[in-house]
């Protein structure tokens, strides 16, 4: 009984032991390796496990790459997945471009890669060229009319400036600010509608793929629709706002007339106060040059003949006046 259950032990440990043997030492990826004709060391797979490098990630790409044909090698496979680059898409990427007849070094390829693009994408657009659609871009002509365009623009990756070229944003903002210049500089509208093309070759021979990751093959114009008239609507806001500029003014001389007007009306209260104050000084001023004997009873009635007379004259030419408007029954 004793021996049944060394015998067990021994035979766990040692299952043990061949499971861990088994995981730093992957047989089964060495095993492929050989029968694909590719050297790796069973001691380079051990070092792949201590430096946490999946070995799978590293062997099958670079057996991928040995029946293509490519001289890629285990190092530059791992420093690149170190890295943190996608080595699988790397290798896939050599592939189609030696199969393209695409001139894509290791080194650019992994350069791509680590800069955030995706480098197969890139060699496939480098063969099949990738056609991006502008949005609607207004523009308005020289009449004030207004045109919104839309354009498709046919690119192909430029694998020599992938890495710190910019990418599609640009290229649809450069075609954009083209479109809007080429249209601002037609006399009419109906230039651009008549020949929608004009715009396609002027805003190719501009050059806007330059600093870019791609290369400019053909810009077509998609869509041209007729908008606002937008030099009416601005001259329709211009006339507005003179009015209100007229109409501010007008008021503002209309505040200053009320203004002078209850500023001569309080004069004229004032004078008509002084007046009726000096009025009644009169009789005061009478009795006095009565008392000093300056003034006689005749001069007395003479005076107030005077006013009577004066009155009586003011009384009759207001009659006067007051006939001639009244209206001649027929």
């Amino acid at each position: 009984m004793d021996f049944l259950i060394g015998t067990g032990f021994f035979i766990v440990i040692g299952i043990l032991i061949a499971s861990v043997f088994l995981h730093f030492v992957p047989i089964g990826l060495w095993i492929s390796a050989l029968a694909a004709d590719v050297h790796v060391g069973i001691f380079t797979l051990i070092g792949m496990r201590m430096r946490r490098v999946p070995p799978a990630k590293i062997v099958m790409p670079l057996i991928k790459a040995n029946k293509a044909g490519l001289d890629v090698n285990v190092n530059q496979l791992e420093a690149h997945y170190l890295a943190g680059g996608n080595v699988d898409k790397v290798v896939d990427a050599l592939i189609a471009s030696q199969r393209a007849q695409i001139v894509l070094p290791f080194e650019r390829s992994a350069a791509i890669d680590l800069a955030g693009r995706d480098v197969l994408e890139a060699v496939q657009m480098s063969v099949n060229p990738k056609v991006i659609e502008t949005p609607v871009v207004s523009a308005v002509a020289k009449n004030g009319i207004e045109l919104k365009i839309k354009a498709r623009v046919t690119v192909r990756a430029n694998i020599d400036r992938l890495v710190g070229g910019a990418g599609e944003p640009t290229i649809i903002a450069r075609v954009g600010e083209g479109i809007v210049t080429t249209v601002g500089s037609s006399e009419k509208h109906t230039d651009v509608l008549e020949s929608p093309d004009d715009i396609s070759k002027t805003v190719l021979g501009k050059g806007l793929d330059a600093g870019t990751a791609f290369e400019i093959l053909s810009i077509d114009i998609a869509d041209v629709d007729v908008g606002r008239n937008i030099g009416a609507q601005l001259q329709t806001d211009q006339a507005e706002a003179d009015k209100r500029i007229a109409q501010a003014k007008a008021e503002e001389r209309r505040a200053m007339a009320v203004a002078k007007e209850q500023e001569m009306k309080a004069y004229t209260q004032e004078m008509e106060a002084k007046v009726v104050e000096a009025q009644a000084e009169v009789p005061h001023a009478m009795a006095e040059a009565f008392k000093a004997g300056n003034l006689g009873v005749m001069d007395y009635y003479n005076m107030m003949n005077i006013q009577s007379d004066t009155e009586m004259r003011k009384a009759v030419s207001q009659a006067g006046k007051s006939k001639k408007n009244i209206p001649v029954q027929k």
